[in-house]
């Protein structure tokens, strides 16, 4: 099958066209943010870290900051820095080329002597990239080329029984195509783990899953917390959710019936194709920003409740099997696969629409949380989001 993309100069396939500004740190991202709102069609975000942290939780942050770079969404990059970071801006521009060699262009505050200069030389770069990535054309591509992640968030029973076995038929469709699909939130697989394991294609994939899950588990019992003191939220509570172990029998079936394998870590990316699964946490946005650094194209994240969360670099589908959330939050959700719940269609049929809408957002139709511009961040630390 195929779709069409724009052809990077590493040779894999974007499904946007983005120019990134890039903070290296948060005192460089307010800067970011004004280059960004004087040059259309550039996308950047607010990037908490990058400074203060040790020297575990600063790799993390730049193994997340270099993967958004190398997503194949992006054209090219502006990397904006302060000058006297921990994440030095030397040493990211050397990280980002060992990823990827799309165009990339480097501004330091402190050496441009404050933030005008280092706006208009940042506003000046941006404009050159932009008009460079105006010349770049959809072109026919493989599927094969497509990782789609996959995320779930605010659920609730409907998300088991409804939207996640949707997502589920998808991700076994993809990889029945040649594409790939990822399936997150180790946090949210305490209590189906060997349902997982089982599906391991190897020895080695089953024990890195239940791997995971232990380590997620031993790290909370070390420094005197639970899992369950925050999972289900409030929000899964009141929706109906009520044990942990409910709600990791939904969330797993958005990973199909294929076998997983790979397993691989946070913001990292696939060497293989098919089912593959991301050790992140289960905070919606921090999963996402792992998945995207980690070379998603795109992301596919069913809710119960509702949610508006999306990203500056990969498009965001919004799906859901509850009649009453998808007509009260039309503003976010594209996609109501609530036929499921009420027996009007079945799992496959509503499966094959939500393909042919993923075909069509991979080929340019804008998701809503594009269209509002949304560009929600969060990164993984040591310490771990639940």
């Amino acid at each position: 099958m195929k779709i069409k993309g724009y052809r990077r100069s590493d040779g894999r396939v974007g499904i946007r066209n983005h120019v990134l500004i890039l903070p290296t740190c948060v005192c460089s991202s307010e800067t970011c943010r004004v280059v960004a709102s004087q040059v259309q069609g550039t996308v950047t975000f607010t990037n908490q870290n990058g400074c203060g942290q040790v020297q575990g939780d600063l790799k993390i942050t730049q193994q997340i900051l270099a993967g958004l770079s190398a997503n194949p969404n992006v054209y090219g990059t502006v990397l904006i820095g302060l000058g006297c970071e921990n994440n030095i801006p030397d040493h990211m521009i050397e990280l980002i080329k060992s990823k990827t060699n799309k165009p990339l262009r480097r501004v330091v505050i402190q050496e441009e002597g404050g933030t005008i200069s280092a706006v208009k030389k940042s506003v000046q770069y941006a404009r050159e990239l932009l008009a460079e990535a105006s010349r770049a054309c959809r072109e026919e591509c493989d599927l094969t080329e497509l990782i789609v992640g996959t995320e779930c968030g605010g659920s609730d029973p409907t998300s088991g029984i409804g939207s996640n076995p949707v997502v589920g038929y998808l991700s076994d469709q993809l990889i029945a195509l040649g594409a790939s699909s990822i399936l997150s939130e180790t946090t949210e697989f305490i209590g189906a783990e060997h349902i997982l394991a089982a599906r391991g294609a190897t020895l080695e994939v089953s024990q890195a899953i239940l791997h995971i899950v232990k380590r997620y588990e031993d790290h909370l019992k070390n420094v005197g917390e639970s899992l369950r003191g925050g999972n289900p939220s409030p929000g899964n509570k009141v929706g109906g959710i009520t044990t942990l172990e409910e709600k990791s029998l939904g969330c797993i079936h958005k990973g199909g019936s294929t076998p997983v394998v790979e397993v691989v870590n946070y913001a990292e990316t696939p060497t293989k194709k098919g089912l593959v699964i991301m050790d992140t946490p289960g905070h919606d946005v921090a999963s996402i920003t792992g998945m995207v650094a980690g070379g998603c194209q795109l992301v596919v994240f069913t809710t119960g409740r509702g949610t508006p969360t999306g990203n500056p670099i990969a498009p965001v589908i919004k799906i859901t099997a509850n009649k009453f959330t998808y007509e009260t939050m039309k503003d976010n959700i594209d996609f109501d696969a609530s036929p499921t719940v009420d027996g009007t269609q079945s799992i496959e049929e509503m499966g094959e629409k939500l393909l042919a809408e993923v075909i069509s957002i991979a080929e340019g139709k804008i998701t809503k949380a594009e269209v509002f511009g949304f560009n929600e961040i969060a990164i993984n630390r040591l310490c771990n989001y639940v």
